[in-house]
């Protein structure tokens, strides 16, 4: 299995602040991958290196063998990079499709002149782009929502929403920062099943962070812990749940 993401000695500051301290980890193609850890550990802030909106401070980022330290966010969604947040960043006052379309900006591949004398290319490009975004609203079940505002849709779909926005960039690696935030007993059990089976239909490797133990033991593969910024655990579901360095973390030393 070729490796898609390798983080090496990865450290970040904010000011005198040391968030990461010489991080290494490796995501494998096709894989469902996690980050966890206590709050405060770093987890959003290596999210945040990856997607370009964050320069490290020391350290190399590669993804599918491409160094992209330097690289701006929409720079990095054109190499196939798709994200999701943990708090829900849709446009509000956009309809649910144009959610969608907006996505997709960085191929338009037409000019201001094209926008403003409405021409062939311009026309082609948006009529391309909206059936896109309809046909994945299809895919997902969501095509009755398209002309909905996010703002009036529940919290549940509202997440769907942004995971199809990430979905639009046709990545090859989707990044999902706590998917579960928020979100009832039963939708928690309708993403387990929801990211399944993306994972399987898209081919795709997720890399995701998660505070929920269900969701996370439940899909993925392999785990990296981390805490005050380090690695502290890496391996399978089984091996993390045992890990008395995991369970010294998330419960205190007398967990141990």
């Amino acid at each position: 299995m070729n490796t898609h993401v390798e983080i090496k000695n990865l450290t970040h500051r904010f000011g005198g602040l040391q968030a990461l301290t010489d991080l290494n980890l490796s995501l494998q193609q096709g894989e469902i991958a996690g980050l966890i850890g206590p709050n405060g550990a770093g987890k959003t802030t290596v999210f945040n290196l990856v997607s370009g909106f964050y320069v490290p401070s020391e350290g190399h980022i590669i993804v599918a063998g491409e160094r992209i330290n330097a690289k701006k966010p929409h720079e990095i969604a054109a190499m196939k990079i798709g994200r999701t947040f943990q708090n829900i960043r849709l446009w509000s006052e956009m309809t649910v499709l144009d959610n969608i379309r907006i996505s997709q900006h960085y191929r338009l591949g037409y000019t201001a002149a094209d926008v403003f004398f409405h021409t062939k290319r311009y026309k082609t490009r948006e009529a391309a782009i909206t059936r896109t975004a309809q046909d994945l609203l299809e895919v997902f079940k969501l095509a009755d929502l398209a002309e909905e505002y996010p703002k009036n849709l529940p919290y549940g779909i509202q997440r769907r929403v942004e995971i199809v926005r990430a979905l639009a960039l046709e990545p090859s690696l989707l990044m999902l920062d706590e998917p579960a935030a928020g979100l009832s007993t039963m939708d928690t059990i309708e993403l387990i099943d929801y990211i399944q089976w993306i994972h399987e239909t898209f081919n795709l490797t997720i890399w995701m962070i998660e505070h929920q133990m269900e969701v996370i033991m439940t899909l993925c593969q392999r785990i990296t812990v981390i805490d005050f910024g380090r690695e502290i655990a890496w391996g399978t579901p089984e091996e993390i749940r045992t890990n008395p360095e995991v369970i010294k973390a998330y419960l205190g030393d007398g967990a141990i």
